[in-house]
């Protein structure tokens, strides 16, 4: 998988339609969580499903925290980084049958991962079926006036293309959220998080 690669350390893009490329933000995924993670982090105080979870910061943060946390990721990478800095994670695709299903307190879509399947909307329906009533599920989002971009993307290094597969970015604005409450919405460190609680 060329994320695999992204996360092995190899300078890495993210080419999306009818965008500009973006290179991925893997030395900050590596890192520990600081910055404008403590937004995403402060907002989940009871068990939470981080999609997506790539190297496992947040998963592992949540856990030094006394949060019980799970990390979920397609990525064998992923699982094995989070799995050696002490973390908890399955290797499964967020649509697959996943633990806890209906019980959790938070999902967490963090770094652009609203955009997983290119259908934020889908992917905000299977959030719900994850939470508990009331339950959050927190967000990264695009800076306001983004608007919803939908599209095919790629992860290109230097000298490999991968596969096209479909993905998406949404400002909070923009984002399908039937079935949510906005809760807020809120800047950090020059990237943007938004919070939604589940009616």
């Amino acid at each position: 998988m060329m994320f695999d690669q992204a996360l092995r350390g190899t300078p890495s893009w993210l080419d999306l339609s009818g965008t500009g490329p973006r290179e991925l933000s893997v030395d900050r995924w590596q890192a520990d969580a600081d910055g404008g993670d403590e937004i995403l982090l402060d907002a989940c105080t009871g068990p939470t499903l981080d999609i997506g979870c790539g190297p496992g910061r947040l998963v592992a943060a949540l856990l030094a925290r006394g949060v019980q946390a799970l990390g979920v990721d397609v990525s064998p990478e992923a699982i094995r980084r989070t799995t050696a800095r002490g973390g908890i994670a399955i290797r499964r695709d967020v649509f697959d049958l996943l633990p806890g299903e209906g019980r959790w307190h938070h999902v967490l879509l963090a770094d652009g991962n609203i955009g997983i399947g290119g259908d934020p909307a889908a992917l905000l329906r299977r959030a719900r079926q994850l939470l508990k009533p009331s339950g959050t599920v927190v967000v990264e989002v695009e800076q306001p006036g983004s608007g919803l971009t939908v599209g095919q993307a790629r992860v290109r290094t230097e000298g490999t293309l991968g596969q096209w597969f479909p993905w998406a970015w949404s400002d909070a604005e923009s984002v399908p959220a039937d079935g949510f409450f906005l809760l807020w919405q809120t800047e950090r460190a020059g990237r943007w998080f938004a919070c939604w609680e589940k009616l």
